[in-house]
C-alpha cells in the first residue's frame, strides 16, 4: 500500500543542522504535493515546508524560511528537509505527508493539514540551547 517513511531527526544544540528523509512506497509521487509538518504536544500540526513533486515549486512557513529547504532526490523516491540554524521552538514531531495534486493547489497545503491523505510515522527533532 502507500506508505512513507520518515528518518533523520535527533537531538541537536541550537545553531546546528538535521536532515530528515521521507521516503516513498507504494505510488509515485509525479503529480503529488509533499510536504514537511510538525507538532508539539498540545498544539495543532502546523506546515513547515511544501513541495510540487511535478512543478518543483516550493513554499515555506514563515518561521522557517531561509533556514529549512525542502528537496527531493533524482530517484523521485526520497524527500527531504534540510534544516540549518535551528532554534529551541524548532523542537517537535516532524511528519512528512501527501496528497494528489488534482484534489487541491500545493500552495495550500501547509495551512491545510486536513488536505492530506497520507502520512508518515513521524521522526522527533530535540534542538537545545
Amino acid at each position: 500500500g502507500v506508505q512513507l517513511v520518515e528518518s533523520g531527526g535527533g537531538s541537536v544544540k541550537a545553531g546546528g543542522s538535521l536532515r530528515l528523509s521521507c521516503l516513498r512506497s507504494g505510488f509515485t509521487w509525479k503529480t503529488w504535493c509533499v510536504s514537511w509538518m510538525r507538532q508539539v504536544p498540545g498544539q495543532e500540526r502546523e506546515g513547515v515546508a511544501m513541495l510540487s513533486i511535478a512543478g518543483h515549486d516550493t513554499f515555506y512557513a514563515n518561521p522557517v524560511k531561509g533556514r529549512f529547504t525542502i528537496s527531493q532526490d533524482d530517484s523521485g523516491n526520497v524527500v527531504y528537509l534540510q534544516m540549518s540554524d535551528l532554534k529551541v521552538e524548532d523542537t517537535a514531531m516532524y511528519y512528512c505527508a501527501t496528497y494528489p495534486l488534482s484534489k487541491y493547489p500545493c500552495r495550500e497545503g501547509l495551512a491545510n493539514p486536513g488536505h492530506f491523505d497520507v502520512w508518515g510515522q513521524g521522526t522527533r527533532v530535540t534542538v537545545s540551547s
